[in-house]
Formats: structure tokens, sequence, C-alpha cells
């Protein structure tokens, strides 16, 4: 049963990560025959995040791994289809921005301007402002590591 739990979960969160992914490739102006792989690639890395996190992995390290799944296989696509990787790999990874954690920072820096210097507050605040930078540490870090291995003039050894 915890095994079906666990293949529902996944699917539904593929399918809800693909949907902003599309948002945005029309957003950037994605071309059109391109549209399904920026879902494809939205659904592959929030799904391998949602296993790595379901198998203990932190939110911010499952972020970069799963960021640095979705630039791996952009730079795959991007030789398969001719097309530049950041076409398939950029949009897919929005669905991973930690919007949720930066809400939360900002409302407790609101409140802190508001009701004034409250500890409780403070570190609301710093644990998800950290969390959130820490999360786009690693999509951006993620995303620009296949274009180090892959597009490098010299041998890395």
């Amino acid at each position: 049963m915890a095994m079906i739990d666990l293949l529902l979960g996944l699917l539904n969160d593929m399918f809800f990560a693909s949907i902003p992914a599309v948002g945005f490739a029309l957003v950037f102006n994605v071309p059109a025959p391109a549209l399904k792989y920026c879902a494809l690639g939205g659904a592959i890395g929030h799904g391998s995040r949602y296993l790595m996190m379901h198998f203990g992995v932190p939110i911010e390290w499952a972020t970069f791994f799963a960021a640095t799944i979705v630039g791996m296989v952009g730079v795959y696509w991007s030789r398969k289809f001719m097309a530049h990787p950041k076409v398939f790999t950029v949009a897919a990874l929005i669905p991973m921005v930690p919007g949720v954690f930066a809400y939360k920072a900002m409302i407790a820096m609101v409140e802190i301007n508001h009701l004034g210097y409250n500890a409780l507050l403070i570190q609301t605040l710093m644990e998800n402002f950290l969390k959130a930078m820490f999360i786009i540490a690693g999509l951006a870090v993620g995303l620009a590591v296949p274009g180090l291995l892959f597009y490098r003039r010299r041998p890395i050894v």
C-alpha cells in the first residue's frame, strides 16, 4: 500500500509540476514543438526531487540534484533537436522555485517591521530566507553543472 501511495504521489507531483513549466515556457516564447519537452523536464525535475525528499534527502540537496538531472536531460535534448539547452531547462526549473519559503520569510520581515523585534519572528525569517536562498543556489548551480561538464574546451583532468 505504501508503494502505491508513493507512486500516486509521484504522478500527482509530476503532473502538477508540468503545468507551470509549460506556462513559463509560453512566457519565454519557447517554440511550440518544444513545449512538451519543457513539460516533461518540469515533471522529471520535480518528480526526482519528490522522490529524493521522500527518501530523506534535504530539499536543498534534492533540488540541486534534480536541477542537475534536468540540465543533463536538457543537454541531451538540445543535441538531439539542435536547440539551445536553456530552451528546455529554464522553464522546467521554474516549478522548483521556493516560493513558499520566500513568502514566509517576507511575511516574517513585514511582521518584524510592524510589531518590532521578536526572537521567534527573527528565527522564522532567517530559517525561511536561508532555505530559499540555498534552494535557489541549488537550482542555479545544478543548471550550470552540465554545461561545465559537456561544453568544456579543455579536458577535466
